[in-house]
């Protein structure tokens, strides 16, 4: 267990060391709720929900009356064993034929490995494992991609890795007698997959480009590998925080662009100064869920630098402590903030932090919210001086092993064997030096797929694993994705960038609410009646300082009629010209 004495840490090596060169003045804006009586709160509603026991917190008996079936697997047996106490040695042994003859083992596979980064593709892959990184701020290394693709590669056609929408690899194909083998492998050059799904602390995101990026308010690095160090309790597993009620995301802000996407997060550190200190304004609740979606809130609350890892630290306890275990779609942070009010969730965070205090907001936010979004393809002047970044595109974020092999060198090559991932499921290699960058746009590798200039459209194409690997996806999303926006792009011509994100199910793991036009997996009737694949379509979501989420603009769209339709809205709402008409005036 961590104390909170030890949690204090000192970032004076870490803040900015140079005057801002914008810094725009503003008070956070309020939430409705903050504008109306907090709700009333019995005391008994504050007793904590868990008890530590045996080293793991788990779920008093007085308040498990109608919680749902994934406490009860936590309950049964406790995930974490699984790798703290070696489980996972003895489970990997077992064929998948005796695992499915027995319900706790059966139980292990298809949830509480989970907690090891393993999701089972009993749907589609029996017996196959997607494998879920933790790469805190996207930073990897030709090392680490060289490792993950030998993993890939012995499963032939099922084994890929993607870029997710979290700055974090995913690997496809592994099988269960590996498992123990390969988590030695990660460790070996510095990965770990531990506690990246179910009920727990996800990767933390930060500036793809921090530490070389000209413009940058802080470099977000150091803070998001201590909340990762401090998470997993330096990759050897933390039951502090392994049973929360559901998943939790955080990212720390160091960009006037917001590549963080602070507002779809459970807790945002938002760069600000107060009274000549550097330090975070909190945002707090964001999330996406198949029942609701919210932007993340102001808690009204700033802590200084070095109070980064308590205030993650008060605010994990604070939902672990509290929060429902019913219904999971009302599980998520945001419905405890709904259910306290933000001063009663503010008040619960701040006897949880080491002083029993926590400052108010400060009205110096160091965020300029009239910046306008850079582009991090192609070649980019770092910081540091003659040295360059060159972003690459990555079709919809899958690779292959080849692939990953090939950016493994590239980075060696032409500079520090370094990459860096981003949450629009694209790569960027760091450190290169300017005068090689010329023969690095000549490599065949980014003549062909992984472009330095990809096209207006595709740049800013997302799309989620799909049903070609995952189960609860109703419709297969990254071929579709690309095969439509190429022949969107042959009817029209676009002024300017447009993001547009596919998801599989409402569970929106393609973020399609952000996105300027967004496309949700559903069935729908097809000519005959009878269910075909289909969408809703989103659009109008934004990111940035004036973030918004997206609204349907159509639902049941058989993806047979998408193409006409996405142009038609191109045109409409966006500027978009007839490619006929384009080719007239000229």
């Amino acid at each position: 267990m961590t104390s909170s004495s030890s949690l204090s840490l000192h970032f004076t090596a870490l803040l900015p060391s140079k005057p801002r060169r914008s810094v725009i003045v503003a008070a956070q804006t309020a939430h409705p709720a903050e504008s109306t009586a907090s709700p009333t709160v019995d005391a008994d509603r504050l007793e904590p929900r868990v008890e530590l026991r045996d080293g793991f917190f788990i779920l008093k008996e007085k308040f498990r009356k109608g919680i749902n079936p994934q406490e009860k697997v936590k309950i049964e047996s406790e995930p974490m064993k699984l790798f703290m106490e070696n489980g996972i040695e003895e489970l990997a042994k077992k064929s998948m034929e005796e695992i499915d003859s027995d319900k706790s083992s059966k139980e292990d596979v298809d949830v509480r490995l989970k907690w090891l980064g393993l999701f089972h593709r009993r749907k589609h892959h029996y017996g196959k494992f997607m494998m879920r990184l933790k790469l805190p701020n996207g930073v990897t290394t030709s090392a680490q991609t060289r490792y993950l693709a030998s993993v890939i590669r012995k499963y032939g056609e099922d084994g890929c890795a993607d870029v997710t929408t979290r700055q974090n690899w995913q690997i496809r194909g592994v099988v269960l007698p590996d498992v123990p083998e390969i988590l030695k492998g990660l460790a070996s050059v510095g990965l770990t997959s531990l506690q990246s799904g179910m009920d727990n602390v996800r990767n933390p995101v930060g500036n793809p480009i921090a530490g070389i990026d000209p413009d940058e308010i802080v470099d977000t690095r150091p803070y998001t590998n201590l909340l990762s160090q401090f998470i997993t309790a330096n990759s050897r597993g933390n039951p502090d925080f392994t049973n929360l009620p559901r998943k939790w995301n955080v990212c720390v802000v160091g960009t006037h662009d917001l590549y963080e996407h602070p507002h779809i997060n459970d807790l945002a550190y938002m760069p600000a100064n107060k009274d000549g200190r550097f330090g975070f304004n909190v945002l707090v609740g964001g999330f996406f869920s198949p029942k609701r979606c919210e932007e993340a809130i102001p808690l009204d609350a700033w802590v200084p630098a070095e109070d980064v890892l308590p205030l993650c630290k008060a605010v994990l306890e604070a939902y672990r402590d509290l929060g429902t275990r019913g219904n999971r779609q009302k599980t998520r942070m945001m419905w405890l903030i709904d259910e306290l009010g933000v001063e009663g969730f503010r008040a619960e965070v701040e006897k949880r932090m080491p002083s029993g205090k926590l400052e108010r907001a400060s009205s110096e936010d160091l965020v300029n919210k009239q910046w306008e979004r850079r582009d991090y393809f192609g070649v980019h002047p770092q910081k540091q001086e003659g040295l360059s970044y060159v972003g690459l595109h990555v079709p919809v974020g899958r690779l292959q092993a080849d692939d990953m092999d090939e950016l493994a060198r590239l980075a060696d090559t032409y500079g520090t064997g370094e990459l860096r991932l981003t949450v629009e499921q694209n790569i960027i290699i760091p450190n290169v030096e300017t005068s090689k960058t010329e023969a690095l746009l000549q490599e065949p590798f980014l003549k062909n797929r992984f472009s330095p200039e990809p096209s207006i459209l595709m740049k800013g194409l997302v799309a989620c694993t799909g049903n070609q690997f995952c189960g609860q996806a109703i419709i297969e999303t990254k071929l579709r994705a690309l095969k439509v926006t190429e022949e969107v792009e042959r009817l029209v011509a676009v002024p300017k960038p447009i993001r547009m994100h596919w998801t599989g199910c409402p569970n929106t793991c393609g973020q399609v609410q952000v996105a300027d036009i967004g496309f949700m997996g559903c069935l729908t009737r097809g000519e005959n009646g009878k269910p075909v694949e289909g969408a809703d379509v989103y659009v109008g979501g934004r990111i940035g300082s004036d973030s918004h989420l997206g609204e349907i603009y159509k639902k049941g769209v058989r993806v047979t009629e998408l193409v006409p339709l996405v142009a038609e809205i191109l045109i409409k709402e966006f500027g978009a010209v007839p490619r006929e008409r384009e080719d007239n005036e000229d």
